[in-house]
């Protein structure tokens, strides 16, 4: 099984969402999440208050195409928007570690880079929330 779980806020800078060129590239954004098929999972384009958010959910009988297209995806919006920020919540039993089978991962979106974390809340899955 793959799950994930994430959100992450667009922008074009550290100091503004909008530098110039977003619009640009919300619709060159728009047409890769368009372009994105999952059958037990959904990417989502979002505007909240002239924002723009970027919605992932998915839940897959193993990691496949879908976990290849995700982070293509994560890797589009870090190059594109450096100011964009935002966390995935992933577990399966196929990731390496960290953390393994049994917990899950956070990557961290931040400046350009995402970062790998180990989830402090939900893990390990048993017992805080499988028995």
């Amino acid at each position: 099984m793959y799950e994930f779980h994430g959100w992450f806020g667009i922008a074009e800078s550290p100091e503004e969402s909008d530098a110039g060129n977003l619009d640009a590239g919300i619709a060159e954004l728009s047409v890769k999440i368009r372009n994105i098929d999952w059958a037990t999972g959904e990417v989502a384009l979002k505007t909240h208050n002239g924002e723009f958010f970027v919605i992932a959910n998915g839940l897959m009988n193993r990691r496949r195409d879908e976990a290849e297209e995700l982070d293509e995806l994560l890797h589009h919006i870090c190059a594109r928007f450096p100011g964009s920020w935002g966390l995935l919540y992933e577990r399966s039993p196929e990731m390496e570690a960290p953390p393994g089978q049994g917990a899950f991962r956070v990557r961290v979106m931040a400046r350009g880079q995402i970062h790998l974390r180990l989830d402090p809340f939900l893990s390990p899955v048993q017992p805080v929330i499988e028995d």
